[in-house]
């Protein structure tokens, strides 16, 4: 019994250091290995604005699934996604401190097509999930959108559907602005307009508003946002980052010219053409779920694109991830090299170890430990159990009485006699005491032969109640254990649950 509690208690302390690393040590762990961007030659922080980028956090819906709201299910999974993008958040991206927070699109799933009722459901929980209703979050701290597929639909979707576009801009503001973040300027643009129908309204505001963007001040660099990413040639390397295979282009349009209904990146006449007037020194991207790097060849130099990866477990990225970003001060006039003041670094962050817990020496070491234990605890068991169930041997005495004895362990024969003794007194094995005996009737034989069948099915019937009561025994201790283990870790798990869940 005594083994069996040890055992016990160690099963406590694993689980229990298993639902700490998962729920706590992980975030740590994402956050520590993560640092912010700096220039080189280093310059003074106070002239670096630190930008927190998110993407594609794509809260799961009704539409998510297939199944209905009341589904728990579908409960389950988006409570779990959004915990898990909550405690990100909270626990790796806010301790980094950002001076902006910076939202790539696709912050819904079915964002067209979900009810007024869903909607305002949604956004309440993405504004709890990226803590905008608590003090957790600086309010002087500026935060800037991107309109996604996900939240407004494709161009041929807003002229059935022009309904989508108010009530996003009523909650997030303008599909199409500017903004600037210490010395470097960024164009926010609608890219799901960009490609859409030549007449549609949405899409000739939104190329107004790339053609008459204020000059600002020239000598900054421009930075492009944009939620679909620009034309990549077909098969086109995303650099050592990408966890899942390239996605090719895939465009699909309406009936009769009425715009897209979906596509993968712009195409290449507006990729091109956004390039040339915008001139930008770095792309940010969103759209693909997965890690991207990009070098796009133009006449005035190459630009570099990173298409971020989602937040989300749920949107097929193993490796929920966001970007850290330094915008620094203007560059000296004679610099032609941008891109020194302007460092981007693209972290991995918030993901599970590839080995799991073992890729953790100490943990290697604990789990080495609880081996030897457990190899330990199991060899006493089976000795015990050979103990239990050895063989026995018939042994008959001088007046020919017969008797069980359990086998001794086999030791070398001894030639000095033809008899041995046993540890119940004189007792003589029979097969060479018989010898020098007469030979019994058959009445004995039939009276010898009648007493040992009794005591064989007696012998049966004890072994048969000897095992069912072990099996018992043993169900009963592993119960009891699995009840002690689940009483002090399910409180544990519940604790550690809903500490990052409930507002502060």
């Amino acid at each position: 019994m005594q083994s069996v509690t040890r055992l016990t208690l160690l099963l406590c302390s694993a689980w229990a250091a298993a639902l700490l690393y998962g729920e706590m040590g992980a975030y740590w762990a994402a956050r520590l290995s993560c640092s912010w961007p700096s220039s080189s030659p280093p310059s003074s922080p106070n002239n670096h604005v630190k930008i927190a980028v998110v993407a594609d956090p794509q809260l799961m819906d009704s539409t998510s699934l297939g199944l209905p709201p009341s589904s728990i299910a579908l409960q389950a999974a988006e409570f779990y996604t959004d915990l898990n993008m909550r405690r990100s958040f909270q626990s790796v991206i806010l301790p980094f401190k950002p001076d902006v927070l910076l939202f790539l699109g696709d912050h819904f799933d079915g964002g067209p097509y979900m009810s007024n009722e869903e909607w305002h459901e949604s956004l309440s929980r993405f504004k709890h999930i990226f803590s905008m209703n608590e003090h957790i979050t600086n309010p002087n701290i500026p935060i800037h959108f991107l309109s996604g597929n996900h939240d407004i639909g494709y161009s041929a979707f807003h002229k059935i559907h022009p309904e989508v576009i108010t009530r996003y801009e009523k909650e997030f503001g303008l599909r199409n602005y500017q903004f600037s973040a210490g010395k470097v300027d960024f164009v926010v643009v609608d890219a799901q307009t960009l490609d859409g129908a030549k007449e549609s309204k949405e899409r000739s505001s939104s190329w107004e508003f790339i053609r008459t963007l204020p000059s600002g001040n020239k000598s900054n660099p421009k930075v492009l946002l944009t939620h679909i990413p620009l034309y990549r040639p077909d098969n086109s390397p995303c650099g050592p980052h990408r966890s899942s295979p390239v996605i090719n282009q895939r465009v699909s349009n309406a009936a009769m010219d009425q715009g897209i209904i979906y596509q993968n990146y712009l195409s290449k006449e507006t990729s091109d053409l956004l390039l040339s007037l915008l001139k930008p020194v770095l792309v940010l991207s969103g759209h693909d779920h997965d890690q991207c790097t990009i070098v796009h060849p133009t006449p005035f130099g190459p630009v570099t694109e990173h298409t971020l990866g989602t937040i989300s477990w749920q949107q097929g990225n193993l490796y929920p991830s966001f970007m850290l970003l330094s915008a620094g001060s203007k560059l000296p006039e004679n610099s032609t090299d941008i891109e020194r003041e302007f460092v981007v670094t693209i972290l991995l962050l918030v993901s599970w170890p590839t080995n799991g817990l073992r890729s953790l020496p100490y943990v290697n070491a604990f789990v080495s430990f609880m081996g030897s234990v457990a190899a330990e605890l199991f060899s006493k068991t089976k000795e015990k159990d050979d103990e239990e169930d050895g063989e026995y041997e018939m042994v008959w005495d001088a007046e020919g009485s017969m008797h069980l004895v359990k086998k001794a362990v086999a030791k070398n024969p001894s030639t000095s006699s033809d008899s041995r003794t046993t540890g119940r007194g004189s007792v003589v094995a029979r097969p060479t005491a018989r010898k020098h005996q007469l030979e019994p009737d058959s009445s004995v034989l039939v009276e010898m032969s009648s007493e040992m069948t009794s005591e064989d099915g007696a012998k049966g019937s004890r072994s048969s109640k000897l095992k069912i009561r072990r099996v018992l025994q043993r169900l009963f201790r592993v119960i009891q254990s699995i009840v002690v283990i689940a009483a002090l870790n399910v409180p544990l798990y519940m604790m550690l649950l809903f500490k990052d869940w409930i507002d502060r």
